[in-house]
């Protein structure tokens, strides 16, 4: 190549160098504004967004882009509500508010139900706990008369009375020379104890007193007017007729009588003067006419065994009214050997129907299912007795009905069948079906 042509090419090279560093020179430059010119308008003003100078390169983030900011302005899509709205939605807050005051009350009413019926329950059960004879024994109060205590050997009664433990006053009665019981009762509910006189009342007397009785109880007989007075048997009427629920028992006390011998006792018809049959009358006028009970006793001893058996006595009786005062206790709920149960659909009836034929005498299972088979009601066999002209034919209308034992056959019967018909036609009482 020739030098001239060398020197060009060298040139040519030069001034493309000279441009493309001014090129880049331009680059950088553009570059720095544009970094510049963002920095500067996130400073100024975060709401504005500014762009950088045109460029041949396509723009990079470098992490510096600003954030935008949340609207704080309603949205444009939101509807506002309405009065009658608003009112509706506080009518909905308000009925839910009262449901739930509601629901706490029935709650707490629920609540305080449980606990009066758990109250309830305890009190009945302390009030079933004391009707045990063990319990009611030791709520019974024996009230004895002043005037019992007059009696020579009467220390034994009260001797006899603490060694058991058990309570006793010494206070008057109404009736002289008596003894009473009074018991305290638990009485389930807000009464809470109470006191209940017991219809027992024993009257403690002497030879001599009864004496003034029965020739009372003889000016009666004899026709004469009621005793008045201050006399004994005038106080036992009187006694009487102000607690007419009351029993008494006379305690006849005296060392040559007792129960066997009393109206024998030779000393005893000669001061009074009557005859046996005289006395017999006295006995029937006192145990018959005024529900008075007599017991002839030999000493102390036997009057207090007689009243330590009579307190033991009291102290059963409520444990007992409570057991007979179930209403038909043969219909039992279970199964019983002697019973059968009958349901609310009336299934169970023939079953009953059976065990009624079957309690008559000399009547067997094989008998009973012969006539319940054939007559599944009383009612139905009823009414075949009444469509009957004769009373024969009643009578052995059963008679031939057959009856199945061990493979064996036979016949009701005669006797069996007349005494069915007995059983459902007699009007008397009395009448014995054999």
């Amino acid at each position: 190549m020739t030098q001239p042509l060398k020197d060009a090419a060298a040139a040519h090279r030069a001034a493309t160098w000279e441009i493309s560093e001014s090129e880049d020179e331009c680059d950088s430059e553009t570059k720095t504004e544009s970094v510049v010119v963002i920095v500067e308008s996130q400073s100024s003003d975060d709401k504005t967004s500014l762009t950088p100078a045109s460029t041949n390169e396509p723009s990079q983030d470098h992490g510096l882009s600003p954030r935008v900011p949340k609207s704080k302005t309603t949205s444009p899509n939101r509807k506002r509500r309405s009065r009658d709205e608003i009112e509706a939605d506080e009518r909905k807050a308000k009925q839910k508010r009262e449901a739930r005051e509601e629901q706490r009350a029935a709650k707490a009413r629920e609540k305080e139900e449980r606990k009066r019926e758990q109250l309830k329950r305890k009190e009945l059960a302390e009030h079933m706990k004391s009707l045990r004879p063990e319990n009611c024994l030791k709520s019974l109060t024996i009230g004895i008369d002043p005037a019992v205590l007059q009696h020579d050997g009467s220390d034994i009664l009260l001797d006899s009375l603490s060694a058991s433990g058990w309570r006793f006053v010494i206070d008057s009665q109404q009736l002289p020379q008596t003894i009473c019981w009074s018991r305290e009762l638990i009485q389930p509910g807000e009464d809470g104890r109470d006191f209940v006189k017991e219809e027992q009342v024993s009257w403690v007397l002497d030879v001599a007193d009864f004496i003034d009785v029965v020739i009372s109880v003889k000016e009666i007989l004899q026709g004469n007017e009621d005793p008045s007075g201050q006399s004994l048997f005038a106080l036992l009427l009187e006694f009487l007729n102000r607690n007419a629920n009351h029993v008494v028992t006379m305690l006849v006390i005296g060392s040559q009588i007792n129960s066997a011998t009393a109206w024998n006792a030779p000393n005893l018809q000669a001061e009074i003067g009557m005859e046996d049959l005289d006395m017999e009358e006295v006995m029937v006028y006192l145990q018959v006419y005024r529900n008075i009970s007599l017991s002839f006793l030999r000493d102390w001893q036997d009057v207090t065994d007689h009243l330590v058996a009579v307190t033991k006595a009291l102290s059963k009786r409520p444990s007992r009214h409570l057991t007979e005062r179930a209403i038909l206790p043969f219909c039992v709920d279970g199964s019983w050997a002697s019973g059968s149960r009958v349901e609310k659909d009336g299934s169970g009836l023939r079953q009953v129907w059976k065990r009624q034929v079957q309690q008559l005498n000399r009547v067997s299972v094989a008998v009973a299912t012969a006539v319940t088979t054939a007559y599944p009601s009383p009612n139905l066999l009823l009414q075949a007795y009444g469509s009957l002209e004769s009373e024969e034919l009643r009578r052995n209308l059963l008679a031939h009905l057959p009856v199945t034992v061990e493979g064996k056959e036979r016949r009701v019967g005669p006797d069996i069948s007349s005494r069915i018909y007995r059983c459902l036609s007699e009007n008397n009482p009395e009448m014995g079906l054999d």
